[in-house]
């Protein structure tokens, strides 16, 4: 296996983690959406924290009455984001201006579950996921939704753009079920997906390929799918203990890709070899939820626990070393 290092811990105190994301403009710059009592009671908390700053990293913090479970960065503008919440709203915030959000979007009447801004360019459009079965599109100037998207048979945990198809969403659910959307055709999905043997949790597009696309639920295996032949997986992936609550492709390798889990681990991956297991990190003591990649620097990796903690990573690419400047594990 490949050793991939804790370069840095950074506290969320008092509140536990659901989501980590890279800023798109900034290297240095990560946002972390958090909720007091693992989520079920108290308010929630939007941290932003500077890699390049010594200490906690904290540069700038917003608080909601509920729980926040996910996050997404503007793609135009560079101080917003997103947030998704437990009271089933969504939060547009100014990060320079954290003392109250510049709207909010209240339309799920259940939790709101997760965020996605469009990766295409040709819109900035953002999509949220409910608890309430529904998938929404927003544009972020009005308090309206854009579109209403009914089509699951439970709850939505998780609902992404493609990065390559404008237009193009795919959701996972509790329905057992991964759902490919073209927005600009129709509300119903226009393919459906028997993905994992239990609840699906979580999916995520291949960077370089746009027909492959993997999910991961509460059977602990990820599974590789080409949409062009949808009737088995590709790959399957096993070795979690317990649910997977997220995966990621590497934004610079096609076949590699991290996982993160309810057994206290984090993964590294690479589906095209016959031992794909690259690396295990063992650094929380509670769930891991959150995990993104850096698009600016590479083998960057950050994920997020209930443990009241940031793990930031550098996962080795053959023949290149780590990116400098990012502290050290605490």
């Amino acid at each position: 296996m490949m050793s991939a290092k804790l370069t840095r811990r950074l506290p969320t105190p008092n509140h536990h983690g659901y989501s980590v994301k890279f800023c798109p403009f900034n290297k240095d710059i990560i946002a972390v959406a958090a909720a007091q009592n693992f989520g079920l009671s108290g308010g929630g908390m939007l941290m932003i924290k500077n890699l390049g700053t010594p200490g906690d990293g904290t540069i700038s913090s917003c608080i909601w009455t509920d729980g926040l479970f996910d996050l997404t960065f503007s793609e135009e503008t560079p101080n917003c984001l997103v947030t998704a919440s437990g009271d089933g709203s969504l939060q547009l915030w100014d990060i320079t201006k954290p003392h109250a959000p510049i709207m909010v979007y209240r339309e799920h009447q259940k939790e709101a579950y997760s965020l996605d801004w469009t990766q295409t360019r040709d819109s900035q459009n953002f999509v949220s996921s409910s608890w309430d079965g529904t998938i929404k599109l927003w544009d972020p100037n009005r308090e309206k939704s854009l579109l209403t998207m009914p089509g699951h048979e439970a709850l939505v945990y998780q609902a992404i753009w493609s990065p390559h198809i404008s237009g193009c969403i795919a959701s996972v659910s509790g329905d057992q079920t991964l759902r490919i959307w073209n927005t600009k055709k129709d509300t119903r999905p226009v393919m459906t997906i028997r993905a994992n043997q239990g609840e699906v949790l979580t999916c995520d597009w291949c960077k370089y390929n746009q027909n492959i696309i993997a999910t991961a639920g509460t059977d602990c295996k990820i599974c590789g799918w080409d949409l062009r032949r949808p009737g088995e997986p590709i790959y399957v992936l096993q070795g979690h203990g317990y649910p997977v609550r997220r995966i990621k492709y590497f934004p610079f390798a096609e076949t590699q890709l991290a996982s993160v889990s309810y057994d206290l681990t984090t993964r590294i991956w690479d589906h095209s070899l016959p031992n794909p297991l690259l690396s295990v990190m063992e650094t929380h003591s509670e769930f891991v939820y959150g995990l993104d990649f850096s698009n600016h620097v590479e083998g960057l990796l950050a994920d997020c626990a209930w443990d009241q903690s940031v793990g930031i990573y550098h996962v080795p690419t053959p023949g290149k070393s780590g990116p400098p400047g990012y502290g050290s594990a605490t």
